[in-house]
């Protein structure tokens, strides 16, 4: 079987012609592991990989995050859909963040490395996911702002997030969701390899000893409406079958607006952290 490699637009690169049950392998997964650090998002069209080769292809790239819901057969495989039959009606409630520029794990020390996304069934009427590459963003900001984004620090919280999400939210949900711990990170991500991305997106809220009225949001808000600037930015078609695979430390993303009814479902794993932001 003859598999045919495509840089695409701006980032990220695309493999057709493979089989699922090939990554299952320590040289296919070294592979993978370079051109998503090189890439920042990695496609296998129409590959079909099954949920126990999903599972096993995910541990040789590093230590799984488990499900928090045990809502699939693989205690590894999250479910993701907004259909309240499929999943948990809460979760689905939650999961309307997912159409907002985020990062996973963002109220964590360490967030996530990568996340591994399979499309079971897809939807022509919405459900791309975009992609927009932090580390491209920050390499072309001036060499002026790049030095005073440096010291800068961010409150994130997942009441942040769920705020923006659901404006209409009532007084008890609004407690609720305040009550879940936030966390301050760096707003450059300084890496041992040298290179620096940046910590935006929907949980971010305010920055730490800002003196603006405002706490320093409109100037996350300038650096969101700049990092996802087209050239900055990529967006996926799925089709049943995909693969994707991103780093999810330099990545914003978000999901295309479709309904809870739609028949939209992925399979999702995800890899624990390997470095702390600082």
């Amino acid at each position: 079987m003859t598999i045919t490699t495509t840089e695409l637009p701006n980032f990220g690169i695309e493999y057709t012609g493979a089989s699922g049950h090939q990554l299952v392998d320590r040289k296919a997964a070294d592979e993978c592991q370079a051109a998503l650090d090189q890439f920042g998002v990695v496609v296998f069209r129409e590959i079909g990989i099954a949920d126990a080769d999903l599972v096993a292809f995910s541990r040789l790239l590093g230590e799984l995050v488990p499900s928090r819901t045990s809502e699939h057969e693989f205690p590894e495989i999250d479910t993701i859909s907004l259909d309240p039959a499929r999943i948990d009606e809460v979760l689905a409630y939650y999961r309307r963040g997912n159409f907002l520029w985020h990062i996973d794990g963002a109220t964590q020390a360490v967030p996530q490395q990568a996340t591994l996304l399979s499309a079971q069934a897809v939807d022509p009427a919405g459900g791309d996911t975009e992609f927009a590459n932090t580390f491209l963003a920050y390499e072309a900001l001036p060499a002026e702002r790049q030095d005073a984004l440096t010291s800068l620090r961010v409150h994130h919280s997942f009441a942040a997030a769920q705020h923006r999400a659901h404006p209409d939210a009532t007084e008890e949900q609004r407690e609720m969701w305040a009550r879940v711990p936030a966390r301050i990170h760096p707003l450059v991500w300084n890496r041992s390899s040298g290179r620096r991305s940046m910590l935006l997106g929907a949980t971010a809220d305010t920055i730490v000893d800002s003196t603006d009225d405002d706490g320093g949001a409109s100037v996350l808000e300038e650096l969101l409406a700049w990092s996802t600037q087209p050239q900055f930015t990529a967006r996926h078609q799925w089709r049943e079958g995909d693969l994707v695979i991103f780093d999810n430390t330099g990545m914003l993303h978000r999901a295309m607006p479709f309904e809870a009814t739609s028949r939209r479902l992925l399979h999702r794993t995800t890899i624990e952290g390997t470095e702390a932001v600082a």
